[in-house]
């Protein structure tokens, strides 16, 4: 499946689109309760920001009129001032940090190029406590308002098959293990108070391929393999086992732009047999520069019923106006299987 998300300037057409409903205000489920039948929510998903976060993030997401914000971290190298920002978004939203915002901290090979005194200031503490209860990494955040609960996957995660950096989780998290940490993630979720449950990590799970264009296939040499999180997989199993409903798995760290070749991109969604939709969102630079406007993409996806109706890369005005609008996938007739697909779009 082709999937393009960058496009030259000269591409682009100015037009209204169609914008996202925004969910009703007036009635709020109580707690416990699940989405109502027939009831549809609108998600944007931030991919990696590296450092492209700005004023016209919140007015874009606001004139978009979603309901929830999921954001997958990468926000820059401990940019404590992106998170700062972010953390200040007054919308609905839950968010992991990324192995970038740890990037001093994690690695002994980052702490020896920490531009600050380690000794003073503890970066990646910082970003946590700004974000709050918003950063759900080894923990969950329930949401009334649209009867579901959101998960994180490990945060900090830099992907792959081998259990890295185990001082810092052993220290920040008491995590020694792929085990331990999938237990972690498990308990969060078992804990939520709702049966729907979306998952976000900062890298994707294992098992979605191993080639370099698969959504968390290795792109660099030697090229090939899966380099998903396999505690986010074991994860996403058990908590299935134990009754819970998983429509959206989202998550970012590899870049749909691949490094080994520039004739395609990463494919960007994968559909499992459980139903289960898993989006990469990953589409980096995520600020672009247009002929006369600013653009930034999100990704959204559209849940009714408990199910993904829709997943859909759009490139935005800080206006709120589609410029561009890639439907990754969409639901069809309950007469027909789902297949994922792409279908490119000037609105």
């Amino acid at each position: 499946m082709a999937s393009g998300h960058l496009f030259n300037s000269d591409s682009l057409n100015e037009g209204n689109g169609d914008r996202p409903t925004s969910l009703s205000q007036t009635a709020k489920p109580a707690a416990r309760q699940e989405q109502a039948s027939g009831q549809s929510c609108t998600i944007a998903v931030v991919g990696d920001v590296h450092d492209q976060w700005n004023a016209g993030d919140q007015r874009a997401l606001q004139r978009l009129g979603v309901d929830l914000v999921l954001l997958v971290g990468d926000f820059g190298n401990e940019s404590v001032d992106i998170v700062r920002a972010i953390a200040s978004l007054p919308l609905p939203k839950a968010a992991i940090l990324g192995n970038h915002d740890a990037w001093y901290t994690a690695t002994g090979w980052g702490r020896s190029k920490c531009p600050y005194d380690r000794k003073r200031e503890d970066r990646v503490q910082q970003q946590l406590n700004l974000l709050g209860e918003a950063h759900v990494g080894y923990s969950k955040l329930d949401f009334p308002q649209l009867g579901l609960t959101v998960v994180g996957g490990r945060p900090f995660t830099w992907g792959g098959a081998d259990w890295k950096n185990d001082d810092f989780y052993r220290d920040r998290y008491g995590v020694n293990n792929f085990e331990e940490s999938t237990q972690r993630i498990v308990n969060a979720a078992l804990s939520s108070e709702y049966s729907t449950v979306l998952m976000i990590g900062h890298c994707g799970p294992s098992g979605l391929g191993d080639l370099p264009e698969d959504p968390c296939g290795k792109d660099w040499h030697p090229i090939g393999g899966d380099h998903g999180d396999p505690d986010l997989e074991q994860a996403i199993a058990r908590i299935r086992q134990a009754g819970k409903q998983i429509p959206l798995v989202a998550f970012g760290h590899m870049h749909h732009s691949l490094r080994h070749t520039k004739t395609q991109l990463r494919r960007p969604i994968h559909l499992d047999t459980e139903g289960t939709l898993y989006l990469n969102a990953a589409s980096v630079p995520r600020i672009i520069e247009a002929e006369e406007d600013t653009l930034h993409n999100f990704s959204l996806v559209t849940l009714q019923d408990g199910e993904v109706w829709q997943a859909a890369l759009v490139w935005v005005s800080e206006e709120g106006t589609v410029y561009s609008k890639q439907v990754f996938y969409q639901k069809p007739l309950a007469t027909t299987e789902a297949e994922p697909q792409t279908v490119s779009s000037v609105v």
